[in-house]
């Protein structure tokens, strides 16, 4: 019996992985097969080809898109993981009047769907002449209501005690955070930044919004103009191209990370 139920786990969790796998497999596959063979939804075609990619190339700056989308990834996960930590500290270990309200509040925010802030956002960009910058695809992710919250709980996990040694040594509040407390809570860090850079490369609303020349534009919101603004001439095979092109750095991305990524995942959790 117990080998019975092994089987039909192991059984159902392969199902499983094949139905969430296949739709990323036959994109890859399409996109290297010629145009003809894309419809018949084959899974393995009669040659492989990167003329969809060559075609893609010539016809978009994929090449530019893709540093402004790692440059301002990267900017805006290096700044949230600063940013944030700092505030979790403050609502975590610092006594001030208005503590508790002011972290009831981000907790509030939380529950609000970013279209709501898209038209007071975009009002202070133009006003402070930041639309078509990359200020505009920085400065208002700067804070993380949920890295917040993530932060707050790891800093209330460690001892207060660790805390009042560094400040004897003589510690200021930001190398306290820096170089005492972040090297405890590495999970955290990991869970924080792995999720923050996710949501800023998969990020496109925003983006389109605020951005309209061509050389500040992001990976995905140049392949969301590509795929339905006309470039692509309904050519499918070029369409998917650029899909497993805007996918790929992440999918990479986790190949590598994914042990860590699991681990931050596991080991962090919230905490009264």
């Amino acid at each position: 019996m117990r080998v019975l139920k092994k089987i039909l786990l192991y059984t159902l969790l392969s199902g499983a992985a094949i139905t969430f796998i296949y739709p990323f497999f036959w994109m890859i596959m399409a996109s290297l097969s010629p145009e003809a063979d894309i419809s018949s939804l084959v899974l393995f075609p009669s040659k492989l080809t990167l003329s969809n990619y060559s075609t893609m190339v010539s016809k978009i700056p994929i090449g530019r898109a893709l540093f402004n989308s790692l440059f301002v990834s990267s900017v805006n996960t290096g700044l949230s993981l600063i940013f944030s930590s700092m505030v979790g500290y403050a609502l975590s270990r610092m006594e001030f009047k208005g503590r508790n309200l002011i972290f009831m509040i981000i907790i509030f925010t939380m529950t609000l769907p970013f279209q709501i802030t898209l038209i007071p956002n975009y009002i202070i960009m133009v006003k402070l002449h930041w639309v078509d910058t990359y200020l505009s695809l920085t400065i208002p992710f700067l804070i993380n209501t949920f890295a917040i919250l993530m932060f707050r709980q790891a800093f209330k996990s460690l001892p207060q005690a660790l805390i009042d040694a560094a400040r004897i040594d003589g510690c200021g509040e930001l190398r306290i955070i820096f170089f005492i407390l972040w090297p405890n809570i590495k999970p955290t860090i990991i869970t924080v930044g792995i999720l923050a850079f996710m949501g800023s490369w998969n990020e496109v609303l925003w983006p389109l919004i605020v951005i309209r020349e061509e050389q500040f534009m992001t990976l995905p919101q140049l392949v969301t103009l590509f795929v339905v603004g006309g470039r692509a001439e309904s050519q499918l095979g070029v369409k998917l191209a650029s899909a497993v092109f805007l996918a790929a750095p992440i999918i990479i991305a986790y190949l590598f990370f994914q042990k860590h990524f699991i681990q931050s995942m596991a080991s962090t959790g919230l905490k009264d």
